[in-house]
């Protein structure tokens, strides 16, 4: 498994910083939050995005992929009835698909739990249809860009829509594509009765995509989160993708908590193997 960061967590910081920061740390990867780059993904032309690929590359990184795809935009949706809003919101995704394979990254991890929550009164049955119609829109441009749309189960907490690994899965079924697959997300499992290292063991072959993080928002070890079964799993399925650090608590840095974030990981890792 190869590591990487998500890049919202270093505000106010210059591109390259954030680079020579990070690889210098030891992670490979920088998962980006569009909103840190534009107010919209096509306000971000075409050299700029070449430039972020090229400074990323030219200390080790990939960029691998876009997550908070919906955050801080507006008009966009994929469950509410007025179909307009949905198609909208598949013509941003597909342009998000599109940015995402000019930046060299190939998955995208759609969260987003504004931007997905069921109206009072709309049932789960028609919400998954609505999302269905999006989601199935913007495949063609998944499978052409080879980007991977991962859906993120989110706990009740955040969202009513899309709870649980199973859920995510019933629409990745339904759909039938092999560019929509499942984002798995430590806080988020939390929510959820069975045990984490049994979802993943459960849903390995669905799994394109892995966020690390504590029960406390911070990043994993920083928390009451035992990883230690956690990591376990991931090498019992032979999971080589990549495993993200995302955090939404930042008070105790940006630097510490990249720092603390990976030590941790790379001796969940050393102890994982010994197992």
């Amino acid at each position: 498994m190869r590591f990487a960061i998500c890049q919202e967590l270093f505000e106010g910081w210059s591109w390259e910083r954030q680079c020579a920061f990070t690889a210098e740390l030891g992670y490979r990867g920088l998962e980006v939050a569009p909103f840190t780059l534009a107010p919209r993904i096509g306000d971000v032309t075409s050299a700029q995005r070449a430039e972020y690929r090229r400074v990323a590359q030219a200390h080790g990184l990939t960029i691998i992929g876009l997550h908070w795809l919906l955050a801080k935009t507006e008009g966009f949706h994929l469950t509410t009835p007025d179909r307009a809003t949905r198609l909208r919101t598949a013509d941003y995704l597909a342009d998000l698909t599109r940015a995402c394979a000019d930046l060299g990254g190939d998955i995208l991890v759609l969260g987003s739990p504004q931007q997905r929550q069921l109206e009072p009164g709309m049932t789960r049955e028609t919400g998954m249809a609505h999302a269905r119609e999006v989601l199935e829109a913007i495949v063609p441009v998944l499978e052409q860009s080879r980007v991977t749309l991962c859906l993120e189960p989110l706990s009740p907490r955040e969202t009513n829509f899309l709870n649980t690994c199973a859920d995510a899965v019933e629409m990745i079924d339904t759909i039938g594509s092999p560019n929509i697959r499942l984002h798995q997300d430590v806080k988020a499992m939390l929510s959820e009765p069975t045990p984490i290292d049994q979802l993943i063991e459960q849903y390995a072959s669905y799994t394109s995509h892995f966020h690390v993080n504590d029960a406390n928002l911070l990043g994993p070890g920083m928390g009451s989160t035992d990883f230690g079964p956690i990591f376990e799993a991931l090498f019992k399925t032979k999971y080589s993708k990549w495993v993200s650090v995302e955090v939404f608590d930042y008070r105790p840095g940006a630097e510490v908590i990249a720092r603390e974030s990976i030590a941790h990981m790379q001796r969940f890792c050393d102890d994982a193997r010994s197992c």
